[in-house]
C-alpha cells in the first residue's frame, strides 16, 4: 500500500487506483476486497477509486458470463457495494453488464448508494488467449465521466491499444485524464511494449494516462500488476508495486480544458461546475520493477500460490528426482508457500544414480522440505512380471521405461489424495513441446509451474536462484549433468533429442514466432534437427492436451494460448505467421 499522507489539502480531489487481485466467480470475496482498497484510498483522502478490468468477477471469466444467474448475481452484489462503500468515494468497478444480448465488458460507476453510469468496453481482443468477441458484445460510444470539472475518459484494457480508432480520437482534446482498467497478462518483455502503447494513446488524447492493471494467478495466466501513471508526453511519473497488490494516489488541480467531447462519446456528469482542465501528479512514488530472470521468477511464484491457494490446498507434493526442472519447481514452491507446505519424495529404481538421489536429498534439506525416500524396485518388478504374461519379456523396452514414471505417479497421486496436497507436475516447455514426457506418469498432476519455460531459461532461473542465498539451493552437480530422466543404464535427453540450445531456438521459432521450418533450415540450424523436433512438436499434441495447466510467461504458450488440432494433416505443420492481439 501507498504512505499514509493526505494529498486532498493541496488539490481538488485525490484518485486512486486499486490494484487488487480477485478470484474469478467468487463474488462476494472479491467485493470485501475491492472495498478494503476503497476504505484505505479514503483514508488517504481519495474520491475517486478506479479498479482493473473486471474485478469484481475476475478474469477471465471464460462462459460463467453466459450463464444468466451468475449475471444476476453480479448485479446484485454490484448494488449492495454501492450500499457499503462510504459516501465521500466514487467507486469506478469493472464488472460484466447484462443486456438483452450477450453481456458486455463493463466499469460501473458506483456513487452514494447508487448506480450513476457505466461505460462498456469497444475493442474486443481474439487470438491467443483472449476469446472476449466470444462471450461479449461490444459497447458503441466513448465514456467521459465528469467530476468536479473534471473529465476523465474510461476506456477498458484493449480500448487504449488501438489509439488511432475510435477509443481514443474521439476523447482527442476533450479530457484531462484518460484511465484505463486493463486485465493485462503477462509475459516477458510484455510490460515495456504495455509502456509503449500507453505512451502513444497519451499523445493522441493529449492527456496523461492513469493505467490500472489486474495481479494475481488465474488457472493458465498470471497478472503483474505495475499500474503506472504516464504524462501526456508518455513519460513515466508513477509506478506501482509488481506481482503484488498496491494503491496508487493520484491527485488533480483543475485548470481550462480546451473544447467539449463531440456527440461520438457519452458524458456522463457526477457533478455541476465549469469545465476545466487538470493537472495530474503523483505522490513521489516509482516502485522499481524486477529484471530478467527475478520479474520471471516472481510471474511462477505468484502463479503456483494463486493456484494452490485459491483452490483452497493445504500444501503441494512432488517428485524430486535429483534433476535440475523438480529441484527448480521445489525452490519455486517453497518461496511461493513457505516449506511447510512443499513435501517431496524421492522414488528411485535400479536405474536411479547414486548421485542423483544424493542430489535430490541435498536440495531438500537446503529447502528446508519434507522429504521421503519410496523405493519402487520392487513394484517396477512386480509389475513387468505380470505384464510378461501378456506382452512377452519388455524388461528394455519403451514400455518398461514409461512404467517408471507411472508408478512415480501412482504413488504422489496417493500421497496428493490421501494428504490434500496439490501434485505438481515438474516437465518444462521443451519436454512438453517434443513429447519428452510420458501419460500417467511424469505428466500427472494438478499444476506445472514451468510448462512454459524452455529448458535453457530453467538453468538461468536456477543459477540466479543460486545467487540469492549465502548457501546455493542447487549443487554444481545438478547444474552440470547431463539432463536425463534416468529411465535405464547411461540415458541421457540427448539420446532422442538435439541439445537444449538447438530444441529451443526451434521451438521459439515455429511456436512462439510462427516462423516456417523451411525458413529455420536455411539459418544455420541443421536440417535434420529442425524435421526431427517440428514432427515431435506436431506429432505430441494428444500428449499436451491430457497436461495440467501451468502459467503462461512466453508469448505463446500450450494451452489456451495455442489451439491445435490432435489428428493434423498439414504436412508443412505449422507455417505462416501468429495473428492476435496482445492487450
Amino acid at each position: 500500500m501507498s504512505r499514509s499522507r493526505n494529498l486532498s489539502s493541496a488539490f481538488s480531489f485525490v484518485a486512486a487506483l486499486a490494484q487488487v487481485n480477485p478470484t474469478v466467480g467468487a463474488l462476494e470475496e472479491n467485493a470485501d476486497k475491492i472495498l478494503r482498497f476503497v476504505r484505505q484510498a479514503a483514508r488517504h483522502g481519495a474520491t475517486l477509486v478506479f479498479t482493473p478490468e473486471l474485478a469484481l468477477c475476475g478474469y477471465p471469466p471464460d462462459d460463467l458470463v453466459l450463464y444468466v444467474p451468475f449475471l444476476d448475481a453480479i448485479v446484485q452484489v454490484l448494488h449492495q457495494l454501492a450500499q457499503r462503500i462510504p459516501p465521500s468515494v466514487t467507486l469506478v468497478v469493472g464488472a460484466p453488464r447484462p443486456t438483452r444480448g450477450r453481456p458486455r465488458n463493463a466499469a460501473w460507476i458506483l456513487r452514494s448508494g447508487h448506480v450513476c453510469g457505466v461505460a462498456e468496453k469497444m475493442c474486443l481482443p481474439k487470438g491467443g488467449v483472449f476469446d472476449e468477441d466470444r462471450i461479449f458484445d461490444p459497447g458503441h460510444r466513448p465514456t467521459i465521466l465528469e467530476i468536479q470539472g473534471t473529465r476523465i475518459g474510461l476506456h477498458i484494457c484493449e480500448d487504449s491499444w488501438h489509439p488511432e480508432e475510435p477509443p481514443c480520437t474521439a476523447m482527442a482534446g476533450a479530457v484531462d485524464l484518460l484511465v484505463n482498467l486493463s486485465a493485462s497478462p503477462y509475459e516477458l518483455g510484455k510490460y515495456l511494449r504495455r509502456r509503449r502503447v500507453m505512451a502513444h494513446a497519451a499523445r493522441v488524447v493529449g492527456a496523461p494516462v492513469a493505467y490500472c492493471n489486474l495481479v494475481g494467478g488465474q488457472d493458465e495466466l498470471v497478472f503483474d500488476g505495475g499500474s503506472f501513471l504516464l504524462d501526456r508526453e508518455g513519460r513515466l511519473i508513477g509506478q506501482a508495486k509488481s506481482f503484488e497488490e498496491d494503491l496508487l494516489l493520484l491527485s488533480c488541480s483543475p485548470t481550462h480544458v480546451r473544447r467539449s467531447p463531440s456527440d461520438r462519446v457519452e458524458l456522463i456528469p457526477l457533478e455541476g461546475g465549469r469545465v476545466r482542465r487538470a493537472r495530474f501528479a503523483l505522490e513521489k512514488r516509482i516502485e522499481p520493477r524486477p529484471r530478467g530472470a527475478a520479474e520471471l521468477w516472481s510471474a511462477l511464484k505468484l502463479a503456483l500460490h494463486d493456484y494452490v491457494t485459491k483452490a483452497r490446498a493445504s500444501g503441494v507434493v512432488l517428485g524430486l528426482s535429483g534433476g535440475i526442472d523438480s529441484a527448480v519447481t521445489a525452490a519455486l514452491a517453497v518461496d511461493a508457500l513457505g516449506r511447510q507446505r512443499v513435501h517431496a519424495l524421492s522414488l528411485p529404481t535400479r536405474f536411479n544414480s547414486s548421485a542423483t538421489q544424493r542430489d535430490a536429498e541435498q536440495v531438500a534439506r537446503r529447502l528446508g522440505i519434507s522429504f521421503d525416500v519410496v523405493e519402487i524396485e520392487p513394484l517396477r518388478c512386480k509389475v513387468l512380471e505380470t505384464l510378461e504374461r501378456v506382452l512377452g519379456p519388455c524388461e528394455h523396452s519403451l514400455t518398461a521405461e514409461n512404467i517408471q514414471a507411472r508408478l512415480r505417479a501412482l504413488i504422489l497421486m496417493a500421497v496428493s489424495n490421501h494428504q490434500g496436497w496439490l501434485l505438481l507436475s515438474t516437465g518444462n516447455k521443451s519436454e512438453i513441446a517434443t513429447g519428452y514426457c510420458t501419460l500417467y506418469g511424469d505428466l500427472a498432476g494438478a499444476f506445472a509451474p514451468l510448462k512454459d519455460v524452455p529448458k535453457t531459461l530453467v538453468y538461468r532461473l536456477a543459477r540466479w536462484r543460486n545467487r540469492q542465498e549465502a548457501q546455493p539451493i542447487f549443487p554444481d552437480s545438478v547444474l552440470r549433468r547431463a539432463p536425463s530422466a534416468e529411465l535405464r543404464p547411461s540415458q541421457t535427453d540427448q539420446d532422442t533429442l538435439p541439445p537444449y540450445d538447438v530444441v529451443d531456438a526451434i521451438i521459439k521459432a515455429v511456436v512462439e514466432q510462427g516462423r516456417s521450418p523451411a525458413v529455420l533450415r536455411t539459418a544455420g540450424i541443421d536440417p535434420s534437427d529442425v524435421d526431427h523436433v517440428v514432427r515431435r512438436i506436431a506429432d505430441n499434441e494428444f500428449k499436451r492436451r491430457q497436461a495440467p495447466p501451468g502459467p503462461k510467461v512466453t508469448i505463446r504458450a500450450f494451452g489456451r494460448d495455442r489451439r491445435m488440432p490432435i489428428i493434423c494433416g498439414w504436412s508443412r505443420y505449422p507455417l505462416g505467421s501468429v495473428k492476435g492481439t496482445v492487450g
